[in-house]
């Protein structure tokens, strides 16, 4: 039987726009909702906007050239994407080198540009656990652990607990598709749950972020101000929106508005129809992903592409959850539509992965 074609050429045209699409509506968003602290901050309304276009494009450019890069390549170079992610996650904490900003050492200023080592992290454990269960070899599940616990250790150490469960939770999706020894995964229950609690136990305010959780009225000027100004935004927005530009809680009342919050200005003027209308847009891309990743066509390309297809779905609805008070605020971006170059830059390179192993599969 033959491959459809033009059908196919239809897929890959659609895994290459939808990207784009959701990136022009972020940036129309990320100025929207920045403008004025752009302004405020930097007397320039348009700063954050012109950053943000500049990792657009090079996210385009990086996106184009990993979709003619041959992905089976990637496992010879893993092992340098673990190793060089596992550096810059040491020295992102040393003071004079990662820059401090709300509390947090996520960032290494380069002078034109700032690198979220974070961000690299979730797209290494991807290609590197890829490589490194391509076989069904036994007695990996330590290694395995003993690794994951380094990454998770080093990216609480800034701290940055969204992004620690977002890497936790794509090593343990990748090897349970890999197959190896699952029910090794058992002794993962308590000892993640015993790690949570001490987390929370030695942190007061990663407490209070439970506590204001389960009750977002508890402190509404200190710890649930952030999540009552994305449920005011949203609720303002009702079923139709305020209205292009019509936006109240950008004025400065809504906390990081531009970056993880962003989906509530989107809410806050468009409404529910709106709203829906991107979440629809995100379950169509996450459909056609699916079908890369049940079709690819060996065992690395099935395994980067499920991972591929984990990173996007966690980012989306560990977002989306948070801006409706179904999960904890995490700050965790919404892929291709907040402001922040790392993981823009990450989610197309992820897009090219994918693009590369759509075009070996035979049947879409």
């Amino acid at each position: 039987m033959k491959t459809f074609k033009p059908y196919k050429k239809k897929f890959l045209g659609w895994l290459f726009t939808i990207p784009i699409i959701l990136s022009v509506i972020g940036l129309f968003f990320v100025f929207e909702a920045s403008s004025v602290r752009s302004y405020q901050q930097f007397g320039d309304s348009f700063h954050f906007f012109k950053l943000q276009i500049t990792w657009v494009v090079f996210g385009i450019v990086a996106m184009i050239f990993f979709s003619f890069f041959d992905y089976h390549k990637l496992y010879y170079l893993s092992i340098f994407f673990i190793v060089g992610t596992i550096f810059l996650l040491f020295l992102v904490l040393i003071p004079d080198i990662g820059r401090q900003a709300g509390g947090a050492r996520r960032w290494i200023d380069f002078g034109f540009f700032n690198l979220q080592p974070t961000e690299l992290a979730k797209l290494s454990v991807i290609i590197y656990l890829s490589s490194w269960f391509m076989n069904r070899e036994r007695k990996r599940f330590f290694s395995f652990i003993t690794l994951l616990s380094i990454l998770i250790f080093l990216i609480i150490l800034q701290p940055d607990m969204g992004t620690a469960f977002i890497v936790f939770s794509l090593g343990i999706i990748i090897y349970f598709l890999a197959g190896i020894e699952l029910w090794y995964l058992l002794f993962l229950i308590p000892i993640s749950f015993g790690a949570f609690l001490l987390l929370v136990k030695i942190s007061p305010y990663r407490l209070r972020r439970l506590l204001a959780f389960f009750d977002p009225k508890i402190d509404p000027l200190g710890i649930t101000y952030h999540i009552n100004q994305i449920l005011i935004s949203l609720g303002s927005g009702g079923l139709i929106g305020l209205g292009l530009g019509a936006s109240r809680q950008k004025y400065l009342y809504l906390p990081e508005a531009h970056t993880d919050s962003i989906f509530a200005i989107i809410g806050e003027e468009f409404g529910f129809i709106g709203s829906m209308l991107l979440i629809t847009v995100y379950m169509y891309l996450m459909y056609r992903l699916y079908q890369i990743a049940l079709n690819a066509p060996d065992r690395f390309g099935k395994l980067l592409a499920g991972g591929a297809f984990a990173f996007f779905n966690l980012q989306a609805i560990v977002n989306l959850a948070g801006m409706v008070n179904l999960l904890p605020l995490t700050g965790v971006p919404l892929p291709f539509i907040s402001y922040g170059g790392s993981n823009l830059l990450v989610s197309f390179i992820l897009m090219g992965i994918l693009i590369n192993i759509s075009k070996r599969v035979r049947f879409l």
